[in-house]
Order: structure tokens, then C-alpha cells, then sequence
């Protein structure tokens, strides 16, 4: 085999490798009443296989129960004992808006209602509408989707961050958000019946 060959073939190995997930999908959550009525009229997109649900090898140093954000990986990971970690594909902050650090879960809401931020507002003026009606109530066309963790810092004070839902899954494993941390629906409402006040949040 000609060398330009061996490298292409190569090349296609390499590419297919990057394909696989090492690890387990995890079953959906079982849902009803609300919940299951929201998601069937929630936006449906396709993601890449990559960024579903998945039980995967972790290594770290947190403690079980905590959640670590690779923002650079577009990954979500819940802490699980014996160095496991479930996976979640997420969507997060754009290069100028991303953010790092730590911070614990300090509120949690379920489909919940959704006001646009002042730096938001000051971007798009077309929302200030939606301000001044005292938000976007919580259902499937909510930018924070199914659900919310309100992210506070080691201080108390809120950081103005959230993990939560969205309406637009086609871009989970982008960077696209304005700091927040965007999950599909059901992995959102999968996550949230995992967390509680007080879980610790560190964003790489």
C-alpha cells in the first residue's frame, strides 16, 4: 500500500474511533402528566450520538454527587461512586460570554418562568416586550426549557448562571449560550431528579 494510502485509510480509522462513546446510554426518565405534555410539543432535533446520555469511566477528584463542566468539551458530568459519571451533552457559553469556576445549586424550578437579563435585553431590545410583561411563562417554548438549577456562588450571592433546559436542541455541543449551561429537556429533568440544594457545580 502506497504511502498517501496507508494515510488516508488512516485517517478514515481515526475519524470513525472518534465516532464511538465508551460507555452506556442511560434510559430516559419516565414522565407524565406536565412533563409529558410539554416534551411532546417541545422543538425535536437530531444530535450527534456523542452528545447523548451516556455512563462513562470519570476520574476525578469532586465528590460523588457533584457536577463538573467541560465547557471546552460540551460535556456535563454527574458524579457517581467508583469512578463512574454520567454523561450529558450540553450547549454552552459563547468564547466572550463562557465563564468558569465554582458555585453550588441554590435554587431549582421546574418549567420555569423565564425573565431576559439586563445584558440581554440591552443585545436584543425586541425582548423588552417579554420584561416588561414580568417574563416568559414556563412550558415548551421557554428558552430555560423543562428545567432550571440556579447557580450561586460559594458566597451566596447568585452568579446569574443556570443549567437548564432549552428549546433549541439542535445546538447541544456548541458553544452558543450567553454563559449558561443548555441540556436537551430530558436530560435536564434526568439531572434534576439527581441534584439538590446545595450540589457543587465546577465549570472548567
Amino acid at each position: 500500500m502506497s504511502p498517501s494510502k496507508w494515510f488516508l485509510v488512516a485517517l478514515g480509522a481515526a475519524s470513525l474511533a472518534g465516532c464511538n462513546v465508551a460507555g452506556q446510554k442511560t434510559p430516559d426518565p419516565r414522565v407524565s402528566g406536565r412533563d409529558a405534555e410539554f416534551l411532546a410539543l417541545a422543538p425535536k432535533a437530531s444530535i450527534p450520538s456523542e452528545f447523548e446520555r451516556y455512563q462513562v469511566d470519570y476520574r476525578t477528584s469532586e465528590p460523588v454527587g457533584s457536577i463538573v463542566v467541560d465547557s471546552h468539551a460540551h460535556y456535563l458530568y454527574y458524579i457517581l461512586p467508583g469512578g463512574k459519571a454520567i454523561r450529558y451533552g450540553v450547549a454552552t457559553g459563547q468564547d466572550a460570554m463562557g465563564w468558569t469556576g465554582r458555585a453550588y445549586v441554590g435554587a431549582m424550578q421546574e418549567w420555569p418562568r423565564w425573565m431576559p437579563p439586563k445584558d440581554m435585553l440591552q443585545r436584543w431590545p425586541h425582548l423588552q416586550p417579554t420584561a416588561d410583561a414580568g417574563g416568559l411563562p414556563g412550558g415548551p417554548d421557554n428558552p430555560l426549557g423543562s428545567r432550571a438549577l440556579y447557580l450561586h456562588y460559594p458566597d451566596g450571592r447568585d452568579s446569574m448562571y443556570r443549567i437548564h433546559g432549552t428549546n433549541e436542541p439542535e445546538k447541544i455541543g456548541q458553544g452558543v449560550s450567553s454563559g449558561c449551561i443548555r441540556m436537551r429537556d430530558i436530560d435536564a429533568i434526568d439531572l434534576y431528579s439527581r441534584v439538590k440544594i446545595g450540589t457543587k457545580v465546577v465549570v472548567m
